[in-house]
């Protein structure tokens, strides 16, 4: 298991659009929110994230961190830049996306409602390293939430608008709280 207080290895690969987002005082920075890509791999959250989705600022929506199945870090948007990932905490909020295939591709399918992809050790492993080195980078981080935690609309289903459907359960039932939450001294939301 990876030392939660060295630093990890993180590649930086900036969006296209990074310069674009507003910036932000480091210490304003209090919640970490844990996703999951919801797709297949590293490269298809790439292209999703490189999209421009807001034309009038030429942004769109990602995390900061993108960690592979097998540990590797990867940085889109620095802490100091205020990404999209969650509605009403970007602000105040860093994002780190695990790559995992949740739902995809039929996110709002009832019918396709299991999430049921496990977090492999030395993704989790990386993702304990990089919220040990957040912690001593940001100055006042002391909470931690699931996507899911903060965003608990539920939409029309895609099969059938008659039923509701999350929009958004990432991480999921299979992301493990008690070995992250033992590993930092970050508090969850509830």
């Amino acid at each position: 298991m990876s030392d939660p207080m060295s630093t990890p290895q993180i590649e930086r690969q900036p969006l296209p659009y990074v310069d674009r987002l507003d910036t932000r005082d480091a210490a304003g920075i209090d919640l970490v929110v844990i996703h999951c890509t919801e797709l297949p791999d590293l490269a298809t959250a790439r292209e999703y994230g490189e999209r421009v989705l807001y034309p009038q600022a030429g942004t769109g929506n990602s995390g900061h961190w993108y960690l592979d199945r097998d540990g590797r870090i990867v940085e889109y948007v620095p802490a100091t830049r205020v990404a999209h990932h969650v509605r009403g905490h970007n602000a105040h909020a860093v994002g780190i996306e695990l790559v995992n295939r949740g739902r995809f591709p039929h996110w709002l399918d009832s019918r396709h409602q299991a999430m049921d992809e496990a977090y492999p050790d030395p993704q989790v492993d990386a993702l304990v390293a990089l919220l040990g080195h957040l912690q001593a980078t940001l100055p006042n981080l002391h909470t931690i939430a699931g996507h899911e935690d903060l965003d608990r609309e539920r939409v029309p289903a895609s099969d059938d608008p008659a039923l509701r459907v999350p929009r958004k359960r990432d991480p999921g039932p299979l992301f493990p709280w008690p070995r992250v939450l033992a590993a930092t001294a970050l508090r969850r939301i509830p």
